[in-house]
């Protein structure tokens, strides 16, 4: 993990794998990795995408950067993607798929199967 300045700012840098150790340590210590299989974590995430979804039930269409909610609210929205990111990294870790690099493969795929339009 490095450190960058920003905007008088330091901001951390972490890579999906460091984050994945830090998940394997945290349930390491606790002894849970007897539970971590796929389809555990995988259901695990869908509940956390579906507490992320309430947050959005009732609100109709926001707008970008989210201007109108409460800094409450955004906190709440933020440790709610947290818990789906955390999940989809610890489960791509058990299941040994570098994350990362799937990403960006499925990016290039994209790019080629949606060309950008030219003006």
């Amino acid at each position: 993990m490095g450190e960058a300045v920003m905007a008088g700012e330091i901001v951390k840098e972490i890579s999906l794998k460091d984050i994945a150790r830090k998940l394997d340590e945290f349930a390491q210590a606790r002894d849970w990795e007897k539970f971590h299989s796929p389809r555990n974590l995988l259901l695990a995430m869908v509940g956390e995408v579906g507490e992320l979804s309430e947050i959005f039930q009732w609100r109709g269409e926001v707008a970008r950067g989210l201007p109108n909610w409460e800094e409450s609210d955004k906190e709440h929205l933020g440790e709610e993607l947290s818990d789906v990111l955390l999940y989809l990294i610890r489960l791509a870790d058990i299941c040994g798929i570098d994350l990362a690099d799937a990403a960006l493969k499925k990016m290039v795929k994209n790019a080629i199967k949606y060309p950008a339009q030219r003006l």
